[in-house]
């Protein structure tokens, strides 16, 4: 009975349940949309990190898991490293920025290629000149690129020469050589790979590589995609709880609005339950029996509409921000909206649930 009466309330103003209900989705759409985008972007780099076909990475002395000086390293250390036991290959990369995420890498490409068994090209082909570029299928995409294409980065316009399969260290890549002379960093990498004779060698060579080198960040490939976490990424993780927490005050905010609207429209209503023998506690039970129905509504549409947002920013921006679906998030997501949309019920509910009954059916 009860059950039935708060549906029949709902589909009699469906205009402020639609309202509702779309507003709740919106919040539930923007933790999930904001959690994926976090995923989306650690998963890409661990992608792209394994994709070097290395076994261990090496990085400056004072450098975090995520951040990184530029160019701070001696390119002679790879000549060193390439002579060390159990040192199959090693290659080194510069790492210069361009705008947000977005970087551009420098390669040596006969010994990346040797290291990462090679860029596959989809159109296009290797450099042919020092102002060359090769941009992975996803930067193309949203740069509208193709090849002999110029794009600018970097305050320098390059010449598209090829586009490749992502998922190989970097959406953009010149000749390293270039690079460090435009960055006036000659001699000069960001990182050095190298890859171990043999897989069981590898942990033998990190212990080894950080006795000969004391100072610098060394792990292993498996080691270091680890530690590129939420955690690990300075202000991700305050980012999302903001986030979180600006979704439980917009939804509580919404459904307080809607609720209290209803009970000032359903005075004369509530008088009438009231008089036919309705205890406040089935008054509230009334009021709240629909927020959780309006939460559980919008939860659902919230957790369809994700779908769409990731369609969109992955049809617009693919290369910059990758959106990945987080089904692990959608219980908690539709929990946030609810506990929101209770909060902001209580109040209302409350108010209806003291109402003098015949002060109610008074009531204009």
């Amino acid at each position: 009975m009860v059950t039935k009466l708060v549906i029949e309330n709902l589909k009699h103003r469906p205009i402020r349940t639609t309202l509702t209900v779309v507003a709740i989705a919106i919040q539930v759409t923007l933790v999930l949309t904001i959690v994926g985008l976090s995923r989306g972007l650690i998963e890409a780099s661990r992608s792209r990190t394994r994709g070097t076909g290395a076994d261990i990475m090496i990085r400056p002395p004072g450098t975090s898991v995520i951040g990184m000086t530029y160019a701070p390293m001696s390119e002679a250390l790879i000549d060193f490293i390439q002579k060390q036991p159990h040192v199959a290959l090693a290659t080194g990369v510069l790492v210069h920025p361009v705008g947000g995420l977005d970087t551009i890498q420098g390669i040596d490409y006969d010994s990346f290629t040797r290291m990462s068994g090679g860029l596959r090209f989809l159109e296009g082909g290797p450099f042919q000149q020092d102002r060359d570029i090769l941009v992975d299928e996803y930067f193309a995409r949203q740069k509208q690129l193709k090849p002999g294409s110029k794009v600018t980065l970097g305050n320098v316009e390059w010449t598209v020469r090829g586009i490749v399969e992502s998922g190989k260290l970097s959406r953009t890549f010149v000749q390293l050589r270039v690079l460090q002379e435009l960055t006036a960093n000659p001699g000069r990498v960001s990182a050095i790979y190298v890859k171990a004779d043999d897989p069981r060698n590898v942990q033998t060579l990190v212990n080894q590589l950080k006795q000969q080198l004391p100072g610098y960040q060394i792990y292993s490939i498996e080691e270091f995609v680890s530690l590129v976490s939420v955690e690990n990424i300075p202000g991700l993780n305050p980012f999302i709880t903001v986030i979180v927490g600006l979704a439980v005050v917009f939804g509580f905010i919404v459904v307080f609005l809607a609720m209290y609207t209803a009970v000032l429209e359903r005075t004369r209503e509530i008088g009438i339950l009231k008089a036919l023998g309705a205890s406040p506690p089935y008054v509230l039970g009334m009021l709240l029996r629909e927020t959780v129905l309006l939460a559980l509504a919008g939860s659902l549409l919230g957790i369809g509409l994700s779908f769409l947002t990731r369609w969109l920013i992955m049809a617009l921006v693919p290369a910059s921000l990758p959106v990945v679906n987080v089904p692990d998030w959608w219980w908690r997501a539709a929990l946030i909206s609810l506990a929101a949309a209770v909060l902001g019920a209580v109040y209302p509910g409350l108010k209806a649930a003291r109402q003098d009954a015949i002060e109610a059916l008074a009531y204009e």
